[in-house]
């Protein structure tokens, strides 16, 4: 690209502030082709073994199982310390297998076969998750991800509840997430009683082997596994609030009629975390670190979205389109100065004017 050709593109890209709301102007004959990124990454696929697209996911599941029944070993503990160190585990390796697994397996992306995908999904949202997997794939594969920061559809206004002060709503409220986690995917199904009788019963056995574990190997009475369920659960509420906020919220966000094409929707509206070691796994890569890729590749493992997150990072760039990364604290920091702004108030629309 020449020189003035560049100038051209910031000048188009150049946000304009008017009665509240935010023209984008962007050249159309400037913007990359998705088509040019995916055939890159398509390129990297076919030198990609199976380990790589599928296998390091699942070596980070069955760790997580792993882990459950450790927790469970700690648990039978008389001591306060130890009850609390198998607390936080259990509570980690849930978010590895239900969060992380879920996330994954929602989008086909834990083995090839379709069908295996749907089980898994059913498993790890459903059984383990104690969420709808139904549910999950309307909000979020149906809704989100084709419709990502488009006003009213997949804008992620559901995380917004702007009748809670910005402190109870982002270090107190979430703390109650998993209690309330088994009757908003319940709630998503209403109408659709068959689907919602399936789910139920499902969630059910899922909750219920959960407390026979507990009351088996670790000793405890019914309503102590119960208390332990939903209070490990509740370890990693606070950041699973915080990530699915950070990464849309605060970015443009467009109108049904003058969306943008597709690979300039994704780069202005998600961005990616900086790499964590606690939240990389429990969560995934590809709600972490690697959300941009995530958006722009939804079928593709974790583990590949990292291994493609440089070939993204350098096409966007080089492309003049934004690669948006920040720090957690960042975000964190951001969202509290400005939790009027961002939480509770509209956002303002970013009217996409393509340029011919």
């Amino acid at each position: 690209m020449e020189a003035d050709d560049t100038k051209m593109v910031e000048i188009s890209k150049r946000e304009v502030m008017a009665h509240g709301e935010v023209y984008d102007y962007v050249k159309l004959k400037q913007l990359p082709e998705f088509g040019d990124l995916s055939e890159k990454v398509n390129d990297l696929l076919k030198r990609t073994t199976w380990m790589e697209l599928y296998g390091i996911d699942w070596m980070i599941f069955l760790t997580g199982i792993a882990g459950t029944a450790f927790s469970l070993w700690l648990l039978k503990s008389d001591s306060i310390f130890t009850l609390v160190i198998g607390g936080l585990l259990m509570g980690y390796c849930h978010s590895v297998i239900a969060t992380k697994g879920g996330h994954c397996s929602s989008h086909g992306a834990v083995c090839q076969s379709s069908a295996w995908n749907k089980f898994w999904t059913v498993v790890f949202v459903e059984f383990v998750g104690s969420f709808s997997s139904e549910a999950a794939i309307d909000i979020h594969i149906k809704y989100h991800h084709p419709h990502t920061n488009i006003i009213g559809l997949g804008d992620s206004s559901t995380w917004k509840m702007p009748m809670l002060p910005s402190y109870i709503y982002m270090f107190v409220a979430p703390i109650l997430l998993p209690t309330a986690t088994p009757f908003v995917g319940f709630s998503n199904l209403f109408g659709q009683w068959m689907k919602l009788l399936r789910s139920i019963i499902v969630v059910s056995l899922g909750l219920a082997f959960h407390f026979y574990l507990l009351m088996t190997f670790s000793g405890f009475s019914l309503l102590g596994a119960i208390i332990c369920t939903f209070a490990s659960r509740a370890t990693l509420a606070i950041p699973y609030i915080h990530v699915n906020i950070f990464q849309h919220i605060g970015l443009p966000m467009y109108s049904n009629k003058d969306r943008p094409k597709r690979i300039y929707q994704m780069a202005t509206g998600v961005l990616n975390l900086n790499r964590n070691p606690i939240l990389d796994y429990s969560f995934g890569h590809s709600i972490i670190s690697c959300h941009v890729e995530h958006h722009l590749f939804p079928r593709l493992s974790d583990n590949m979205c990292l291994k493609i997150k440089p070939l993204v990072s350098k096409f966007l760039k080089e492309s003049g389109l934004p690669y948006n990364e920040e720090t957690y604290s960042n975000r964190l920091s951001l969202f509290i100065d400005k939790y009027e702004e961002l939480m509770v108030n509209a956002p303002p629309i970013t009217h996409f004017v393509g340029l011919q």
